[in-house]
C-alpha cells in the first residue's frame, strides 16, 4: 500500500509538471504573437511614410501656441512611427529663420515673419539676408490682436493712446502687426510708449506684472489662458469688420490680415465672441531647396497623425486638413512636396497653382535686384545701416510701387 501511495504522488508531480510546461509553451506563444503582431503593425506605420527616424525642427519659446503645436505633432510621429523629434525654440523671427537656413533644422513652426523674409523687407532688409527663398508645407487658422488686461479698460484701438505697448526687439511681424493695431485707431508709435521685450513669452509676462498696457498675440494661445486666469484678467482690442477705414489703414501694414470673429479662447464661445483679427499661424516652412520627397512624406504624416494630437490644444483641430488654409492671399508660396500631397487630397486647384507660381516668380525677381543692389551699395561704401534705406528705394522701383 504504501509502494501504492509513493507511485500516486509521482504520478501527481509528473502531471503537475507537464501541466506547468504546457502552460509556459502556451505562454510563450501568445508572447510571441503578442510581439510579432505589434512588430508587424508598427513596420506597416513606418512603411506609410519614408522621413529619417531624428528629425529637428524650429519653434517658437517654450509656452508658445506654436511650440505646444509642434510639440503634440512631434509626440505622434513618436507613438505611431518611432521617429524622434527636438525641438528648437527661438524667441525671435530672424533667430528662427537662421535655425532653417543654417541647416541646424530641418522644418520651421513659424509666424507671419516668413512674409518679411520672403519680400526682404523688415529685418531682412539687411546685406545679410534679402529675399529668401521660402516655402510654406502647411498653415493653421488663429484668432489674433491686440490683447490687454481686462482690468485696464481698453477696449479700442483709439483707447491706446499715451499707453505702453509692446515692441519685440528682431520681431518684425509682431511690431508690425502692433503697428497695424494702432494704425487701425488712427494713432503711431509717437502717439504710445514702446516698451521693449526680448521675446513673445515676455509680453504676456508684462501684462501680468503690469509693464506693459498692450501686446500682440494669439487669442487662444497658453499664455493667453494663464493671463484671464491671472488677477488682471484678459481682453482684447475690437476691430469689427464694419470699420472699413480702419482696417484699410491696418492693411497697409499687414495686408495678409483680415476680419476674424474668434470663438476659442478664455472665456469666449458662440454666445461671447469678439472681432479681432484672423491669420495664419503657425506657419509651417522649409527653404525651396528642401527635398520634395522629404516635405511630402512629412506633410502625409502630420495628416495621418492628426488624431493623435487634436487635443494637444484647444486650437489643435485648426491643422484638420479640411480647415488648412490654402491661396491665395498666403504669406508665402507653398512647397512642391506639400503641393504633390494636397493634389493626391483633390485640395489644390489650378488657381492655386498659378498664384504659386507668380509669387515664386517674384521671390526670383526680387533676389535678382537685392543681388544687383548690394553690389552697387557696396561699390558706394554704402554702410549696413544706411543700406536698408537704399534696398528699399531700389526694391520700390523693381516692383512700380
Amino acid at each position: 500500500m504504501k509502494g501504492v501511495k509513493r507511485k500516486k504522488i509521482i504520478i501527481s508531480k509528473e502531471g503537475n509538471i507537464m501541466k506547468f510546461i504546457r502552460v509556459k509553451k502556451l505562454v510563450f506563444a501568445l508572447s510571441f504573437f503578442a510581439f510579432f503582431f505589434c512588430f508587424s503593425v508598427s513596420i506597416l506605420a513606418a512603411s506609410e511614410v519614408d522621413l529619417p527616424k531624428n528629425m529637428l525642427w524650429g519653434s517658437y519659446d517654450v509656452g508658445a501656441t506654436a511650440y505646444i503645436h509642434a510639440s503634440g505633432m512631434a509626440d505622434a510621429l513618436l507613438k505611431k512611427y518611432g521617429i524622434r523629434v527636438r525641438i528648437l525654440p527661438s524667441e525671435t523671427s530672424i533667430g528662427r529663420t537662421m535655425l532653417l537656413r543654417t541647416g541646424k533644422v530641418q522644418a520651421l513652426w513659424t509666424s507671419s515673419g516668413i512674409y518679411h523674409a520672403c519680400q526682404g523687407i523688415y529685418d531682412y532688409a539687411s546685406y545679410q539676408w534679402g529675399p529668401q527663398d521660402l516655402r510654406l508645407f502647411l498653415t493653421h487658422p488663429i484668432g489674433c490682436g491686440g490683447t490687454v488686461t481686462k482690468k485696464s479698460g481698453i477696449q479700442k484701438a483709439e483707447d491706446l493712446k499715451g499707453k505702453r505697448c509692446a515692441w519685440i526687439v528682431g520681431s518684425s511681424p509682431h511690431i508690425v502687426a502692433m503697428t497695424g493695431v494702432l494704425a487701425f485707431g488712427n494713432l503711431t508709435w509717437d502717439d504710445v510708449v514702446k516698451v521693449e521685450f526680448p521675446g513673445f513669452g515676455a509680453t504676456f509676462k508684462g501684462l501680468m506684472t503690469g509693464k506693459v498696457d498692450c501686446v500682440w498675440g494669439g487669442a487662444n494661445n497658453a499664455l493667453a489662458y494663464e493671463l484671464a486666469s491671472h488677477p488682471r484678467g484678459i481682453n482684447w482690442i475690437r476691430m469689427p469688420a464694419e470699420d472699413k477705414a480702419g482696417w484699410a489703414r491696418f492693411n497697409k501694414h499687414r495686408p495678409n490680415i483680415h476680419p476674424h470673429t474668434e470663438i476659442i479662447g478664455p472665456g469666449l464661445s458662440e454666445e461671447n465672441s469678439v472681432e479681432i483679427c484672423g491669420s495664419n499661424y503657425p506657419l509651417c516652412a522649409v527653404y525651396a531647396s528642401a527635398d520634395p520627397d522629404f516635405v511630402y512624406n512629412l506633410v502625409k504624416a502630420l495628416d495621418l497623425t492628426y488624431p493623435l494630437y487634436k487635443d494637444v490644444n484647444p486650437t489643435a483641430p485648426g491643422w484638420r486638413f479640411d480647415r488648412v488654409t490654402l491661396p491665395p492671399g498666403m504669406e508665402a508660396p507653398f512647397h512642391e512636396g506639400a503641393i504633390r500631397y494636397f493634389k493626391e487630397k483633390g485640395m489644390w486647384t489650378a488657381e492655386m497653382q498659378e498664384w504659386n507660381d507668380k509669387y515664386i516668380e517674384r521671390i526670383k525677381k526680387l533676389q535678382k535686384a537685392f543681388k544687383k543692389a548690394s553690389s552697387e551699395a557696396l561699390d558706394k561704401k554704402i554702410s549696413g545701416k544706411n543700406y536698408k534705406e537704399f534696398w528699399m528705394k531700389e526694391r520700390a522701383k523693381v516692383l512700380g510701387e
